[in-house]
Parts: structure tokens; C-alpha cells; sequence
């Protein structure tokens, strides 16, 4: 007796569980689970985006465990091809199983499992032994049936069946699945990770341009499998689609080049995007062929294998003309200078650079006011600009911008304005963003409109407070309204040292002075006067401001409250801004940049046939039902069993109509 070598069992035991159901069951069950990830998870974004949502604590697990990239990620493809080699082998397993069951009759059967049959009937025959096998096979042939006879000792059984292909659905669904699972791993980013490791391709900083790309950077024409970004400003032409890689970029040339011709957008009534297009040349690099076509979302373009897409747009280089108002202690008058999204600007003496990095004409955001009012001012300007909000309260906020400062030390603030006057509350302020990092949540600046919806005001009344040159007269201003010397005398030393306070560390400054100072009995009557203090400087330095404009003095009542309220807020946080002026964008001249997917997917067409062929089978397992009817022919009796490869609700109706039929074309009666 021989036994089979311990490698050999262990070589069997894997086979049989990788073409066991349970473990095709088990991948699709995890690939389902990542697909619900991916999509939950918006998928190969950039990197502060990720850390921004998920903190430094669960990014970088995330992000080793793939869960950025989902589908190209090394499990996921793993995944996907032990799936392929156990649906193949399962399929060859049943292959030979299934063709003898659907090319067999079963001729063979027993009488006893006849018998055992669910659905079974004893006939007794009227006509003569010799004619009863011709009426039996004319009535299975006129049903449909096909029939094989084996004639035995004593007896004759009549094997028949229809409905067998039904079970090529089985080979359908399965060869389907293969397929779909091919055509995902071709269209993987294995070419791209084979390039990475053994051509020697390595990912370079996307903040370069196109012709300082090394070649380590740069793919091979023939790639046969990439997906990638082409970015074209208006009037531009590119021919290399950019793809993200290991926190850097590769380069993908194209076998044609790409001219931007024209964008267009159009937006519903909300300033949502409704609609947008790019008309494009396309020019093919060997024979010069040129195409013109317009490309929107769903109306792709092909060419040499490689497929564009509409995927977006972006800033193409607008050009912004910029206010600046200082907020520095020696504050200059305004000035203007026009600069292009994009570019990197030195500013004079401060030692200061500019880079804008960003222009929206269009900024949808929801201004529903959420449960905690304090927080209305943070939700109505922490969004991205442009992307819909869940609530009903939907406004287009207008043109923003957003520029890096970086100081003579290089260290950089990132500033987001918007262009507009925003309403908050019934009053008026232009608004501003800082953040020292994309980590942070952001801080926003109010700058107070008066009622002629200019921010001049509040700037003047920022130099009287900051300027020293300027603070000996609102002292001044402010003390002339005491009564008596004595009672100036106080107000001066109390506005003076109150204004040194707080234009150094505005009202924390204040406070800790008054802990530090005051008896505890008497610091919330100390907290008074300073405020009263703050409030009437504020005042004074607006009705100066006033004067130099050539208005008219007001009175400090309910109705200018507010604005004097919110001037004390604006002036506390200028004082963390970070910047010494403010930027305020006056006018603009818009262009668009269009955002093209390349892609090649050599295993589209196998996708495309596996969800053919995946529908097919389901059809045919469903809708193809197989029958298999036996007539055991006797001396005394006609034996008629019937089995099916699923128990459905019509079987026993078949059984009984077919019962029925033998019945009559045997002249029979059914025996007890």
C-alpha cells in the first residue's frame, strides 16, 4: 500500500482551500470591505489633507496601511489575484464534473432511487409493451426533451432531460470573475510599482517644472498601464499627464500633445458648478493628426490607447489687483500692484514674499448657523470654498484668494481673503484667514465695515492706536472730555497706560497686569474703567478718522455700539495676524486651467467582457432551469420520476403536466 509524502498532503490541502468556496467567499467578503473603505475615504489626495482630517495619530496608520489608495494598494492587488487563481482552479476542479453531468442522461439510475425520488408516480399502461417506448419518447420530444434508452432485463428506462446548458452559467459567472479581477490587476499600479523597483524610477518633488523633472522621474512611453493628471492653463499645451507616487510625482509622457483652447463653467443659481468643458486641439506626435474636440464629464476622448477625461479645473494664472494696507506701527498709506496667481513676489523693505497659491471666483459655503452661536463665525468660514455644504442655508460668498507670507526668517503664514464684504449677523466685515500650518484650524480676522461699507475706518483707527506718533493725540481727544484737571490728569494716566497694555498683548496684557496689580476686592471694578477706557480711545479714534474724511461727528448710541465693539475685536486679533498689512483684492482678470485624466487600461475591454459574461451566467443560472424526467417502463407499470438541479415553485406544477401527459399517451391510470 502507498502512501501519499507529508509534502505531497500538504501540497493537496492547499489547493483544496484555495478552491474551496469559503475562501473565494472570504476575498470577496474583505474586497467588498475595501471598496466600502474607498469609497467612504475619498481616495489619492494630498497628504495635508489627510493628516488635516485624521490627525497625526491615525494618519500615518492609515496611510501604511494603504487606506489612501485603496485599490492600488499591494494588499488590495494581492487580494485580488489569489482571487484569480482560486476561481481559475475551482473552475478547473469542476470542469470535468460539470461537462459529464451536462453531457450525461443518467441512463443508468436505479430503480430503488427512482422510487426515493420527491416527485414520483406509478402509472399502469393501457397499451401493449412494444408500443409504449415509441409513445413515451414522442411525448419527451414533443415537450422538448432529450432522451436516451437503455434497455435492461425485464425493463426499459427512458433518461431524459432539457435545461442542461442552464449549468454553463456556472462557467460564465466564474470565467467573469477571473476576468474582472485580470482586468483590475492590469489596470493596477503594478506596471508603475515594476517600474519603481526594478527600472529604477523614483518619485521627485511636484513643485518643479515640467523640464527640470530628471529622468528617474520620467516613465517610459510604452507604459502600458498609468492613470494620471494633465494640468493646461488657458492657451497652453502639454503632452506629459503627472502621476502621484510615494509623496512625490512621475512624469508620463503622452503620444500626442494637448492645447487649451477655450474653458467654460456654468453654475447653478447656488454658484455650484452646473456644468463644465474644454475645448481642446489634440495634435499626435508621429503623424501630426489634429483633433478638436470639446471634453466634459462623461464624454471622454481616445487616442493611441490613452483615454482623457474631464476631471476638473483649476487657477490657470489670474491676474489679481491687490490693495495693501499697512498694520505695521508706522503705518504708509495704501498702495495697489497687479501679480499672477502662482507667483512668488518679493516685498521691498519689510523683507517680506509673497506667494499666491489660489483664486476662487466662486465660494458656496453653508452659513446655517449651528447649535453653539459662538461657533458661527468658524462655520461659516472653515470650509474649502468651492465644495457643496449638507445645509439649506447655501451662499455664494464670492471671489477669495489665498497667498503665503513668508518673513525675512523664512518662517511662512498661509492667508485666505475673500474679496467681498460678508454679512454676519446683520453687520458687514471683510474676512481673512491665517494659519502657520495646514495642521491648524484656522483663525479669522473681522474687520468691521462703517456704514458706507469701507474698511477705511477701521484702518485709521488701527494707526491711531499703533502709531505712537498718532497716540499722543487720541490721549488727548479722549482726555478733553473730562471736568476737571484732576479728573484729566487720571484719565490720561489711565488711557495711556491702558493703550500701552493693550497694544502690546491686547486685553490678555490687560488682565495680567490687573492680577498682578490690583487687589483681587478691587480688580472687577479695575476691569471696568479699562474697558471704559478701551471703548472711549476707540471712539475718539473713529470721530478723528471721521474728521479727516470730511464726515460729520456721530453719537455713540445702539446704533454704533457694534461697530465699536467689533473694531475692539478686529484690533485684539491684528495683533496675532502675523502679517504687517493687509492684502485687500480689489479687481481680477480670471483664467482657467483645465484638469485632464490620462489614462491607458489595457484591461478595460476584459472588464467589459467579464460584466458580460458575469450577466450572461447570472441569466442562466437563474432563468434556465433544468429538468430531468425518467420513465421506467415494466411489465405492469410505468415508473415517472423527475428531479430538477433547484427546488423552485413551479416544479411540482411541471412534474404534475408531464405526469399527465405520459398518462395519456400511455393510456394509463395512476396507481395507488
Amino acid at each position: 500500500m502507498q502512501h501519499s509524502s507529508p509534502r505531497a498532503s500538504l501540497l493537496d490541502d492547499f489547493i483544496e482551500l484555495l478552491s474551496s468556496m469559503r475562501f473565494a467567499i472570504s476575498l470577496l467578503t474583505v474586497l467588498a470591505i475595501a471598496s466600502v473603505i474607498g469609497t467612504v475615504i475619498l481616495q489619492n489626495q494630498p497628504v495635508n489633507a489627510y493628516l488635516n482630517q485624521f490627525g497625526q495619530f491615525w494618519d500615518p496608520v492609515f496611510s501604511r496601511l494603504g487606506l489612501y489608495s485603496v485599490y492600488n494598494s499591494g494588499w488590495f492587488v494581492a487580494i485580488l489575484a489569489f482571487l484569480v487563481l482560486s476561481t481559475t482552479l475551482c473552475v478547473i476542479r469542476q470542469f470535468t464534473p460539470m461537462l459529464h453531468e451536462i453531457r450525461g442522461f443518467r441512463e443508468r439510475a436505479r430503480e430503488v432511487s427512482l422510487r426515493n425520488f420527491a416527485h414520483r408516480a406509478s402509472l399502469e399502461p393501457a397499451l401493449p409493451p412494444e408500443k409504449r417506448s415509441d409513445a413515451v419518447t414522442a411525448y419527451l420530444a414533443n415537450a422538448g426533451f432529450r432522451f436516451r434508452v437503455n434497455e435492461r432485463e425485464g425493463s426499459t428506462l427512458i433518461a431524459a432531460k432539457r435545461g442542461s446548458l442552464g449549468r454553463i452559467g456556472y462557467f460564465l459567472a466564474h470565467g467573469a470573475i477571473v476576468l474582472i479581477c485580470l482586468g483590475g490587476l492590469l489596470d493596477s499600479n503594478v506596471p508603475l510599482s515594476l517600474q519603481i523597483r526594478f527600472l529604477g524610477k523614483t518619485a521627485t518633488s511636484g513643485n518643479q517644472t515640467i523640464a527640470s523633472i530628471p529622468a528617474s522621474a520620467r516613465l517610459a512611453p510604452s507604459t502600458w498601464s498609468f492613470r494620471g493628471n494633465v494640468y493646461i492653463p488657458q492657451g497652453a499645451i502639454a503632452g506629459n499627464a503627472v502621476i502621484n507616487a510615494n509623496d512625490g510625482v512621475l512624469l508620463q509622457p503622452l503620444p500626442f500633445t494637448v492645447e487649451l483652447k477655450n474653458f467654460h463653467i456654468e453654475h447653478y443659481e447656488t454658484g455650484m458648478p452646473k456644468r463644465y468643458a474644454s475645448d481642446v486641439v489634440i495634435t499626435d506626435n508621429k503623424s501630426k493628426e489634429v483633433f478638436e474636440r470639446t471634453l466634459e464629464v462623461n464624454k471622454p476622448f481616445e487616442h493611441r490607447g490613452v483615454t482623457l477625461y474631464q476631471a476638473g479645473f483649476d487657477d490657470g494664472g489670474s491676474v489679481l489687483s491687490l490693495t495693501v494696507h499697512s498694520m505695521a506701527a508706522n503705518a504708509h498709506p495704501p498702495s495697489s500692484f497687479s501679480a499672477e496667481v502662482g507667483a512668488r513676489i518679493p516685498l521691498g523693505p519689510t523683507g517680506h514674499a509673497l506667494e499666491i497659491t489660489e483664486f476662487r471666483s466662486v465660494n458656496v459655503e453653508d452659513l446655517s448657523p449651528p447649535d453653539n452661536k459662538a461657533k458661527r463665525t468658524e462655520a461659516a468660514f472653515s470650509g474649502s470654498g468651492t465644495r457643496a455644504a449638507s445645509g439649506e442655508n447655501l451662499r455664494n460668498l464670492g471671489p477669495s484668494y489665498t497667498y503665503i507670507l513668508r518673513d525675512p526668517a523664512g518662517q511662512a503664514r498661509e492667508f485666505s481673503n475673500y474679496m467681498q464684504p460678508i454679512q454676519i449677523n446683520g453687520l458687514w466685515y471683510f474676512i481673512s484667514g491665517m494659519r502657520t500650518s495646514r495642521t491648524e484650524d484656522v483663525s479669522w480676522l473681522r474687520i468691521p465695515l462703517d456704514e458706507d461699507k469701507s474698511a477705511a475706518a477701521w484702518f485709521a483707527i488701527h494707526q491711531s492706536f499703533f502709531d505712537p506718533a498718532l497716540q499722543a493725540e487720541l490721549i488727548e481727544r479722549y482726555v478733553s472730555h473730562g471736568s476737571g484737571k484732576d479728573e484729566k490728569n487720571s484719565l490720561k494716566i489711565v488711557a495711556g497706560h491702558v493703550l500701552s497694555l493693550f497694544t502690546k498683548g491686547g486685553f490678555d496684557a490687560i488682565s495680567d497686569f490687573t492680577v498682578t496689580n490690583v487687589p483681587e476686592d478691587k480688580r472687577d471694578e479695575a476691569d471696568i474703567v479699562f474697558l471704559q477706557a478701551i471703548q472711549g480711545l476707540v471712539w475718539e479714534a473713529w470721530m478723528i478718522a471721521r474728521e479727516a474724511a470730511g464726515k460729520s461727528a456721530l453719537e455713540l448710541n445702539d446704533i454704533h455700539a457694534p461697530f465699536v465693539r467689533d473694531t475692539i475685536h478686529a484690533l485684539t486679533v491684528s495683533l496675532h495676524y502675523g502679517a504687517p498689512f493687509y492684502l485687500q483684492l480689489t479687481s481680477f482678470e480670471q483664467r482657467h486651467a483645465t484638469i485632464l485624466q490620462a489614462t491607458r487600461s489595457p484591461g478595460k475591454p476584459l472588464v467589459y467582457l467579464g460584466s458580460l459574461l458575469l450577466v450572461l451566467g447570472v441569466f442562466a443560472m437563474l432563468y434556465i432551469r433544468e429538468r430531468r424526467l425518467f420513465v421506467l417502463l415494466k411489465k405492469d407499470e410505468a415508473l415517472v420520476a423527475m428531479s430538477s438541479g433547484r427546488k423552485t415553485i413551479d416544479l411540482d406544477e411541471a412534474f404534475a403536466r408531464h405526469r399527465d401527459g405520459l398518462a395519456a399517451a400511455l393510456g394509463a391510470s395512476t396507481l395507488p
